[in-house]
């Protein structure tokens, strides 16, 4: 039977604006520094990340960059508006999307903009996505896409934030309709810090896709949810490297651990692989690859608490989770972090 965590979180815990707009760089949130064998926790600044990593310790990053995934269109055959979310890219020109106001019908043509439609290539009752083609494809449909789009926000976000604050400053490939949060914290400063350090640093991609579906009766398990990933020929090397040298793998996010235990676990060994992975971590994974994880702070009973659980105890990280509450840590993408090591 799988666990679910949980806890009271104070709406007044969940980040509403980002560090920055909080009047603190992004690197100064807080960090809660967790022993996964121990349970021991400390409460420290994020910018002192370098203090708990020693020299030939792997941080692996996750370079995908979040997408202004909200859209919106007007039907060609009546001029109605139509709100779009991307929720999955699917390759060069086509997306799976989620429709939130007006629905669509297979074969239907919606325009965003003088130079950018989509028709409607999928559709069906039993899914709440659409298929959209879209008439450009690679960089020049990108291009429109971050012309036109605004992030995703949830509810407990009022204010319309710039898509910057959306982004790690690391980020290179677009592809995340939801930013991967995990890296936000982390300054060009603090990177090479870590680097002089001997700490070395590699990369994967993973896209995340969109987590919540506006309808509850379209809530499907983590084990539902595919997301795209590609692991490197390079960060292959660096993590053998690192292995046989003593030192440790240190996922920056949950997408990198699915992402490396995905290949893993599939492959019987890590090896450069790109694919798409719906792996469902729990307290009864054996994790191959990660032997910690930087992360932020996850909804009482998320199914990233039960990724969490395969690093550390679930009584000791509810332990801590508590006290991060009496803490006053700030919740989602633009709160607090957590170091597990």
């Amino acid at each position: 039977m799988e666990f679910a965590m949980k806890f009271e979180l104070p709406q007044e815990l969940n980040a509403k604006e980002p560090p920055e707009r909080r009047g603190i760089r992004r690197d100064y949130v807080k960090m809660m520094v967790l022993d996964k064998t121990t349970g021991h926790t400390e409460h420290t600044k994020f910018f002192q990340l370098d203090r708990y990593l020693k020299k030939g310790d792997l941080l692996v990053l996750n370079a995908s960059r979040t997408v202004p995934a909200v859209l919106k269109s007007i039907r060609e055959i009546d001029g109605t508006e139509v709100e779009v979310r991307l929720a999955h890219r699917k390759n060069e020109s086509i997306w799976e999307a989620l429709p939130v106001s007006g629905n669509l019908k297979k074969g239907e043509i919606i325009r965003f903009s003088p130079s950018l439609t989509a028709t409607v290539v999928e559709q069906s009752s039993d899914s709440p996505f659409v298929s959209l083609a879209f008439n450009l494809c690679c960089s020049s449909l990108y291009n429109q896409i971050y012309s036109l789009g605004e992030p995703v926000r949830y509810e407990y976000i009022q204010e319309p934030w710039n898509l910057d604050y959306y982004q790690t400053v690391f980020a290179t490939i677009p592809g995340s309709v939801e930013m991967p949060s995990a890296g936000r914290a982390f300054s060009w400063e603090l990177l090479f810090r870590l680097q002089k350090k001997g700490v070395q640093i590699a990369y994967i991609t993973l896209h995340t896709g969109l987590s919540y579906l506006l309808d509850d009766k379209w809530h499907k398990g983590p084990d539902k949810n595919f997301e795209n990933y590609e692991v490197p020929e390079e960060t292959v090397n660096l993590i053998h490297e690192t292995k046989e040298a003593g030192g440790r793998v240190v996922a920056v996010g949950t997408t990198v651990v699915r992402a490396l235990e995905t290949v893993a676990l599939e492959k019987n060994e890590l090896q450069a692989h790109t694919g798409w992975t719906n792996l469902y971590i729990t307290e009864n994974t054996k994790l191959q690859i990660c032997d910690g994880l930087i992360t932020g702070m996850h909804e009482p009973e998320a199914s990233h608490l039960q990724l969490l659980s395969a690093f550390v105890d679930k009584d000791k990280l509810y332990e801590a989770y508590k006290g991060a509450i009496e803490q006053r840590y700030l919740w989602h993408e633009f709160g607090d972090m957590n170091l597990i090591l």
